[in-house]
């Protein structure tokens, strides 16, 4: 899957949120400072070309929507991160949250509690 730049991304983000969208929608709901408008229309139209989002045409504007979910986007994305930074180890890439303290006992716990659960 190709990935996305960050500006791409938070664009993503608000189409995966509202789940259709015209540009003004998608303007609204960007964090501040917004970029111009003509900015968002150029990502949304890479967007359309990397295949994330299509487009229903309404009169004379366009209303997009997400082709590529957000959580086949996000699999692919840690997948891509565990490959490149920890030799396609999930347990290596969990020690190292550990060790950077970005993940307590408590969610280590319920994670468990999940892989337990998936496995029966």
């Amino acid at each position: 899957m190709k990935t996305l730049t960050k500006a791409e991304e938070q664009i993503m983000q608000v189409i995966w949120k509202l789940e259709e969208a015209f540009l003004k929608d998608i303007l609204e709901n960007l964090p501040e400072p917004k970029p111009h408008s003509n900015t968002v229309a150029t990502i949304v139209k890479i967007l359309v070309e990397k295949g994330f989002v299509a487009i229903t045409p309404v009169g004379r504007v366009h209303r997009y929507y997400p082709v590529v979910s957000k959580e086949t986007y996000s699999s692919s994305s840690i997948k891509t991160l565990v490959e490149g930074y920890f030799e396609g180890s999930f347990a290596d890439a969990v020690s190292f949250m550990v060790k950077q303290k970005n993940i307590s006992v408590k969610e280590l716990e319920l994670l468990l509690q999940q892989v337990k659960h998936t496995k029966k």
